[in-house]
């Protein structure tokens, strides 16, 4: 056995170090480094990506499309572009001044039919839901009875009537005899008494025959206005009578109709001082259906006012007529009413949508000759519609924003476009003015407008 290889069984030998067969210990000195230099590429693309996607988000729309104007120049020329907005432009004009209210449309004349005498129910000269006018039949019940009564009245008139007859000739005949001393005056007097009962049972029968004749025509009921007849509620064959609680049928006119509808006490000096001198005051009713889908459904006069304040409410009601020849006010229908109290005229507007708030003030982005917006605080007055009138802050031909103004802040440089007058839901670009990228960039609506915002 050579000393050199010393066998494994040889005591003498030393024993074996398991660390010859591992793996050298700089190995893993040379692979750290490596995954050092992996990370450190990964993050110096990463910085290239971010790098590159900010410039390329920093790009104006008119570079994009090849913008013309100087403001799309400039823009190429300082790495940023000019924030595309929607603008309007301050105006003269009129504005209405309303007091707004829920009304109910109640008509002037409704009448419950019901029968003044007894018997059967034999016809019915109507449809559910005619316009019947005054006086045309409705309803027939049986008029037998009442003419019998009718004929029996009339012959006792004349039974009566002939007694009466005799008992003046009598009283004639006995007032010649007691100018010649023939009969006692107690017997005059006994025949000037029964002419008298007799005639008081003659002016009896006479009433009797009206009351008959009187019935009859109760048995045939016509209409008492012109208006719409409601649904039958007794049909024919059943028997009826005056007592009866319940109607025959329900008619209501409803052209011309009203609506009323109650005011607040603080308005009330208002109205009743243009009402009492005369003035005529148009008064609107609409549907319910939220603007802009609402539908106006006619428009009348105020009429007349409540002569009490309802103190549970603090409220007058106030009654408007209307014409309803296209039948759309319905009778117990609930409408919005729009008194008009004013009109002012020839004042500062702009668009509802341009309108801004927050906390402490209203305020408007005010679009200054250089293209950049400034924050102008304005005082509005009234608003009606998509118009609202200012009464400080602005002046006619002043430009401020209507859509865009999320992305604002003052100093901020827009490029502004300008809704085309008269026509809804378009837009056309302002002269000089980019025209930004995009689909949408040259339409705009005043709906859209004050979702935009």
């Amino acid at each position: 056995m050579s000393q050199d290889h010393p066998s494994a069984l040889d005591p003498a030998a030393p024993p074996d170090i398991p660390t010859r067969h591992a793996p050298p210990p700089n190995k893993p000195a040379h692979s750290a480094p490596r995954r050092s230099r992996v990370w450190i590429w990964l993050l110096i693309l990463l910085v290239l990506a971010l790098g590159g996607y900010y410039f390329w988000s920093k790009k104006t729309p008119g570079t994009a499309t090849g913008g013309s104007g100087r403001a799309g120049a400039q823009a190429q020329k300082k790495g940023f572009g000019a924030i595309p907005v929607v603008a309007a432009k301050a105006r003269k004009g009129n504005i209405p001044v309303y007091y707004t209210a829920l009304g109910a449309v109640t008509p002037i004349y409704t009448v419950t039919l019901k029968s003044r005498v007894d018997g059967q129910l034999m016809e019915v000269h109507y449809k559910e839901g005619d316009i019947v006018q005054k006086g045309a039949p409705l309803i027939e019940i049986d008029p037998r009875p009442y003419q019998a009564a009718l004929t029996q009245a009339e012959g006792q008139l004349l039974r009566d009537q002939a007694l009466l007859d005799n008992a003046r000739i009598d009283l004639a005949r006995y007032k010649t005899l007691v100018t010649q001393n023939a009969i006692p005056e107690q017997q005059l007097a006994t025949q000037a008494a029964l002419v008298k009962q007799d005639e008081g049972i003659v002016k009896t029968d006479e009433g009797m025959i009206d009351t008959a004749k009187l019935n009859v025509v109760y048995s045939h009921i016509t209409s008492p206005i012109t208006g719409r007849v409601g649904l039958r509620l007794v049909d024919p064959g059943n028997i009826v009578h005056a007592a009866d609680t319940n109607g025959l049928l329900v008619i209501t006119q409803v052209d011309p109709i009203s609506v009323i509808f109650p005011i607040p006490e603080d308005q009330l000096p208002v109205v009743s001082q243009k009402f009492w001198a005369g003035q005529h005051l148009n008064v609107e009713a609409w549907d319910r259906n939220p603007p802009p889908v609402s539908k106006k459904l006619g428009t009348g006069s105020l009429t007349t006012l409540d002569n009490q304040i309802d103190p549970t409410t603090a409220t007058v009601k106030l009654r408007a007529t209307f014409d309803n020849k296209r039948n759309l006010l319905f009778p117990d229908q609930f409408v919005n009413v729009k008194l008009l109290v004013q009109l002012k005229q020839n004042v500062t507007l702009i668009p509802t949508a341009t309108v801004q708030r927050n906390s402490q003030t209203t305020y408007v982005f005010l679009v200054q000759p250089n293209n950049k917006v400034t924050v102008r605080p304005i005082t509005i007055g009234t608003t009606e519609g998509d118009d609202s009138e200012v009464t400080s802050g602005l002046a006619p031909g002043d430009t401020v924003v209507m859509t865009g103004v999320d992305k604002l802040q003052e100093g901020t440089q827009v490029a502004a476009h300008f809704t085309t007058p008269g026509a809804t839901g378009s837009a056309a670009p302002a002269a000089g003015a980019p025209v930004p990228a995009g689909p949408r960039a040259g339409k705009s609506t005043s709906k859209g407008n004050s979702k935009g915002r």
